[in-house]
């Protein structure tokens, strides 16, 4: 018994210290599966494209396989039937391997195959990722790290371009190489993280409701899933617009200027902090609200580009955009564990497919769009507006179940 109150007061110190660790080991997590297994493509591609091992052609499709790897990957994490820190340890392995096969191969064959399978990886790396991470934080008593997490996609973004632009004299292939390896030390400082046993800090189980009301809560809760797999997908559709077609309106709207380059580093930063600031709000406020307001501060962000063509409308709109970028993929997948719990994992994958979807439809879309009225101003409009059809939708569900849940008193 003597030994209790040191032993208890070990564990209450070491808490934060492993909520911090567990955050950054996600963070890192994201950064190499979606910031490198990714978002590496877009900064290398005008170096692919400048070595002459690959056309626009070619390159187009390079893409689309990655996003349609992506939406496989997240569909099928229903299947996955590994404990989630195994996942992840896999797909930091995986990532490795085929961002360095990218660097020691010239076939175009091989680069489709290993740009679908690395878009499937990295989905399955930022569900598992996601799942590992917000229960740990959550039996910790860390919460407010969440949005540590998902700064990792942002800090990609920003370490693959500042390396491209710093290294890119040295060609694709040495950035090819030279991020497999970052990315093989990063897997490697964060490896044991993922080892640690969290049955010990298992969460006290809720006591349970009475059977009609269980029921009318399993009933509510399906509708609630159901929603916000379909609004998710919705930022998905207005960014995907937005990234296709803003900078070439700020290229032409700004000629010879240097600011176009610097509008993807602004947003880089901004989600970042965006992140940062959205683990800091209450963990009672509603995370369909908190979805909602991010919604709209994104189509705020698309029309500043779009009614004041400048350095200063393109900045502000890239901030804008910025910041709730995965502020919004923090709120979902929040609100994903609210409804399923320690079962979370399809929900976030359906979800993350939902966002796919999303990403694929966009262009479909917006690109006859601005064909046939030889403007990119409607298609970025449409983007604006399905955020804030999206945002009206958030707080209907919210408004809903909250008025569900009074009659069940």
């Amino acid at each position: 018994m003597n030994d209790f109150v040191p032993r208890a007061a070990h564990v209450s110190q070491a808490r934060p210290h492993a909520g911090r660790r567990a955050a950054l080991a996600c963070m890192v997590s994201l950064a190499v599966a979606l910031g490198v297994g990714r978002f590496a493509f877009t900064p290398l591609l005008p170096l692919m494209l400048h070595g002459g091992a690959l056309d626009l052609r070619h390159g187009g499709w390079l893409a689309s396989l990655n996003y349609a790897g992506y939406f496989v990957g997240a569909i099928s994490c229903v299947a996955l039937r590994m404990a989630p820190a195994k996942i992840v340890r896999a797909g930091l392995v995986v990532t490795v391997l085929l961002t360095l096969a990218m660097g020691l191969t010239q076939q175009f064959w091989i680069w489709a195959v290993v740009r679908f399978v690395a878009g499937a990886v990295s989905a399955w790396t930022f569900v598992f990722a996601s799942q590992w991470g917000l229960r740990r934080l959550a039996q910790l008593g860390a919460n407010e790290w969440g949005g540590v997490i998902y700064t990792g996609p942002g800090v990609g973004i920003i370490a693959t371009g500042l390396f491209v632009s710093a290294a890119g004299g040295l060609g694709a292939r040495t950035g090819w190489i030279g991020f497999g390896l970052i990315s093989a030390l990063l897997a490697a400082v964060v490896w044991s993280t993922f080892g640690e046993d969290m049955r010990a800090l298992a969460p006290r189980p809720a006591a349970r409701a009475s059977a009609s009301v269980a029921h009318a809560q399993r009933e509510g809760r399906r509708a609630d899933a159901f929603w916000l797999v379909l609004l998710y997908g919705v930022p998905g559709f207005g960014y995907i617009i937005t990234a296709t077609f803003l900078p070439v309106i700020a290229r032409h709207a700004l000629p010879g200027s240097a600011w176009p380059d610097l509008f993807w580093p602004m947003l880089g930063a901004a989600l970042i902090a965006g992140a940062l600031l959205a683990a800091r709000l209450p963990l009672h406020w509603d995370n369909r609200l908190m979805l909602a307001g991010a919604y709209v501060l994104q189509a705020v962000g698309i029309a500043l580009g779009i009614v004041w063509p400048n350095a200063a409308g393109f900045s502000f709109g890239s901030v804008l955009i910025g910041l709730p970028f995965t502020a919004i993929t923090l709120f979902a997948m929040r609100e994903a564990r609210l409804l399923r719990g320690e079962h979370a994992a399809a929900l976030m994958g359906y979800a993350t497919a939902a966002y796919g979807v999303g990403q694929i439809a966009g262009p479909l879309v917006a690109a006859p769009l601005a064909a046939s009225t030889g403007s990119f101003s409607p298609s970025l409009w449409l983007a604006a507006g399905a955020l804030v059809a999206g945002a009206i939708g958030l707080v209907w569900r919210a408004w809903h179940t909250r008025e569900a849940a009074r009659g069940l008193r």
